[in-house]
């Protein structure tokens, strides 16, 4: 029995931080997408790959302060809204949509806040279109606490800590094949 919720825990665990990691890069993207069709600009490819930092090519690009901006604030919001329906309609594995969430957050708080300062990826966009570097950081020390908080006590629904939960088999199944999907999703996006 100890041997099976260890793996089940490994599994969900190894499952999360990898589908988070690809889930937030695809989110924000989106983001990109739907900010680049809201004004008319085209969206000439989209890469979403496992081994790759995600990006978005466009043939041209009229606005580029709110495109560049819809990456980060979709990728935060998006799954911040996703996991409170989840939590409205009671959802099991809503532990896991609040983990994602404050990925999302997290990483896209650090990436726009402390991105500033390089004018690294997205950022170097945000501050030529006109954004200041306190907009960015705003961004970025809004975004990162409230994913903290989000992280904050989930431990024990991931098998963690002095009260933790065990971890079923449909749960770490489902987050197995949540990574897979989402792997081979990407891959086949990729060709």
């Amino acid at each position: 029995m100890a041997i099976r919720d260890d793996i089940n825990r490994a599994v969900l665990i190894a499952s999360t931080l990898v589908t988070s990691w690809l889930g937030m890069q695809a989110v924000h993207e989106l983001g990109h997408v739907l900010g680049a069709w809201a004004t008319g600009a085209e969206v000439t490819r989209v890469v979403l790959h496992p081994l790759a930092f995600s990006r978005i090519d466009l043939a041209e690009n009229r606005l580029p302060g709110v495109v560049v901006w819809a990456g980060p604030i979709v990728g935060a919001a998006l799954p911040l809204a996703v996991w409170l329906v989840a939590v409205l309609l009671k959802l099991p594995g809503a532990f896991f949509l609040r983990f994602f969430a404050g990925v999302c957050l997290v990483a896209n708080g650090l990436y726009i806040g402390l991105g500033s300062f390089g004018g690294v990826g997205d950022c170097g966009e945000m501050l030529r279109s006109g954004s200041q570097a306190w907009q960015l950081w705003l961004f970025g020390m809004t975004a990162v606490p409230l994913g903290q908080w989000l992280w904050h006590g989930q431990g024990k629904q991931f098998g963690l800590g002095k009260n933790a939960e065990p971890v079923s088999n449909s749960i770490a199944l489902a987050s197995l094949l949540a990574r897979l999907a989402l792997v081979v999703g990407e891959l086949v996006w990729s060709l």
